[in-house]
């Protein structure tokens, strides 16, 4: 049985897949495994469908003439990896084009998931572009998340559990993997099973918050989830949405109103309702430019 499929979607970050693809390569052969990858594209226009058959003919790639959002992707990759002529996998492994996999990460986090029957999800230890740390990890959102995105807060108190961090000493390389709420989306390995039982990625979020509303579904059906400190990815960050600030905000304020709508009681969205109509109005009045100050006015209204 193929052991995983790997899952990448892109969008105008050519350059940025060239290296994570190199590495993720690198790191199969490196930790045995047998993988294939499956490179969706949204209709970039910086000559990356070229690039990847030139410089990767062996990575199946699929290609749509619009962009139909990040969870959508990737689940059009799953499906497709799933249903191929050869072998299924055991495991899809779900990677933001802007990441390079440091050697064993690949290997560390199968292990993980196959001495762990009960567990369904597997995330890895993520550091920025220079080996800072970044945190993988978070708890489920509640009031006091949504506030810490909304409100200024002393710095050492956006590195607490209140804003749903896990400690930091928890992702040292020589501890053990620890269970978590859900990783961070961009590296994510989930086993066959439980993404064909959950069916998973929600298409509605078109970016942002999809993992956290699959893995809360996930954790509903009983299944673990796990963050692999051993397994170090180097993530970049918002590659693709710094392409379009404006409409990122209100991608973003619209997925987190539909996760507090799906996933808390009536009581707790009111209260959710109140504050993000307050403070994103707010944010409009302070915002540097008109673009911005519409993002954030429409993003208000969304949590009607």
């Amino acid at each position: 049985m193929l052991d995983l499929a790997i899952i990448t979607v892109s969008w105008n970050v050519r350059d940025y897949l060239a290296d994570c693809l190199r590495s993720l390569y690198a790191d199969l052969e490196y930790s045995r495994l047998a993988g294939e990858v499956w490179v969706v594209d949204n209709a970039s226009t910086d000559d990356t469908q070229a690039l990847l058959r030139n410089l990767f003919p062996h990575t199946h790639l699929l290609v749509n003439d619009h962009n139909p959002g990040f969870g959508a992707a990737n689940n059009q990759g799953m499906w497709a990896a799933a249903s191929a002529g050869g072998q299924a996998p055991r495991y899809f492994f779900f990677l933001n084009p802007d990441t390079l996999v440091r050697p064993g990460a690949l290997g560390h986090l199968v292990a993980c998931l196959d001495e762990r029957p009960q567990a369904g999800v597997a995330g890895a230890r993520l550091v920025y572009r220079d080996g800072r740390f970044q945190h993988s990890a978070f708890s489920f959102p509640g009031l006091a998340q949504l506030l810490f995105d909304l409100i200024p807060a002393p710095d050492r108190l956006y590195d607490s559990p209140l804003n749903g961090r896990y400690p930091r000493r928890y992702y040292r390389p020589d501890r053990e993997p620890f269970a978590v709420d859900h990783p961070l989306g961009a590296a994510m390995l989930v086993r066959r099973d439980v993404a064909e039982a959950t069916g998973g990625f929600d298409a509605s979020f078109h970016m942002y918050c999809e993992e956290i509303d699959w893995c809360w579904r996930i954790r509903k059906a009983g299944w673990g989830i796990y963050t692999v400190p051993r397994a170090e990815i180097v993530h970049y960050g918002g590659e693709s949405t710094r392409q379009v600030p404006a409409q990122s905000v209100i991608n973003l304020w619209r997925s987190r109103a539909e996760l507090y709508r799906r996933h808390h009681g009536r009581l707790k969205l009111a209260m959710a309702r109140r504050l993000a109509q307050a403070f994103l109005t707010y944010r409009a009045r302070q915002a540097a430019n008109t673009a911005l100050q519409h993002a954030y006015l429409e993003a208000a209204l969304l949590w009607q």
